[in-house]
């Protein structure tokens, strides 16, 4: 099978790219556009990737040529639309970077090119394939806690600048921290309740890092569920540059006769030394982009629909979108799914 990795643009495409190579059966092709015209990370990121053998195209008309199975979109968010849509045209499946787009009409345009062309469009949200979370749903559905009546998470990072500043650009990626953040989580409570959000309140700011971007860096996101069930998102740039890695999430489930948590990123190895304040840490958990990845892989083999698929995305595009809306409205505003 031949995958393709379209943008070394997302801070998350040298990871793929990494796993892919080593993977298997699995062909490699890459493509990065204008890759030298850019900011030094990414063409550090260019130069570590060719040190293992890989050939970057230059071009996403290369990348279609050499006909792969299937392309993971790393595009900055508001660029997803004509990739996918080129995908779609030529029969490639396509896993996306989150969030699916920056408003409902591409979303919409990208899931209807893909259903139309029977390809399947899956979004990039590894967290919900970590086995904490897996774990957790398992013990919800059973009613180890009882009626679940509410969930706290949290899902906060350094400030992705400098490297990839595009994550800074209202115009690129659709917002700050709450559009960086808010929909992982959204994600993972979509999937463990099963049930829609009806509506949302947000407060967002600008605090933390203000001298570095003009998005905001720190939000606060409130959903009810259909059932009753409130959960809240802190969605924030809130981390100093000097945390030893990008950042984490977990979650907290409460119910009716007890209470679950999950870290998702908690298995790892953590220390200091006195050359400095940086601290040491090292992953040993699973990886769950390489469960995500297998996924993908899987879904066009057995010619079936990807999990999560893209209207899993646009629900979560919804999601956020309202909460964009009800902290400029100072108010509770409902999920229009009109």
């Amino acid at each position: 099978m031949r995958i393709g990795v379209a943008s070394l643009e997302h801070v998350h495409a040298e990871t793929y790219v990494r796993l892919l190579h080593a993977w298997e059966g699995i062909e490699l092709v890459v493509a990065d556009p204008e890759g030298d015209a850019v900011e030094e990370g990414r063409r550090a990121t260019r130069d570590r990737i060719a040190s293992l053998g890989v050939t970057v195209l230059d071009s996403f008309d290369e990348l279609f040529a050499a006909s792969p199975d299937g392309i993971i979109v790393c595009t900055p968010n508001a660029l997803h639309r004509d990739l996918v849509v080129q995908a779609a045209g030529a029969g490639v499946h396509v896993l996306c970077e989150k969030p699916l787009a920056t408003d409902l009409a591409d979303a919409e345009a990208m899931i209807e090119a893909c259903e139309t062309a029977g390809v399947g469009l899956m979004l990039a949200y590894p967290v919900r394939f970590s086995p904490g979370m897996r774990d957790l749903k398992t013990l919800l559905d059973a009613g180890e806690i009882g009626t679940v009546l509410s969930f706290d998470g949290s899902n906060v990072a350094r400030i992705p600048t400098g490297d990839r500043a595009w994550f800074g650009s209202a115009e690129l990626a659709g917002g700050g921290a709450m559009m960086d953040h808010t929909v992982h989580l959204a994600d993972i409570l979509l999937m463990l309740t099963g049930e829609p959000v009806v509506s949302v309140y947000a407060q967002r700011n600008r605090i933390a890092h203000a001298d570095k971007v003009d998005v905001e860096t720190g939000a606060i996101v409130a959903l009810t569920f259909e059932s009753g069930i409130v959960a809240t998102i802190d969605a924030s740039w809130s981390l100093p540059m000097s945390n030893p890695t990008w950042g984490g999430l977990s979650l907290r489930a409460i119910g009716e006769s007890g209470e679950l948590s999950v870290d998702a990123f908690g298995d790892a190895l953590r220390g200091h030394t006195d050359e400095g304040p940086q601290a040491l840490w090292r992953s040993y958990g699973v990886d769950s982009n390489r469960l995500m990845l297998a996924e993908f892989i899987e879904s066009i083999v057995e010619r079936r629909a990807p999990v999560p698929d893209g209207r899993d995305g646009l629900e979560t595009l919804r999601i956020v979108l309202a909460a964009y809306r009800s902290s400029s409205e100072g108010q509770s505003v409902a999920i229009d799914r009109r």
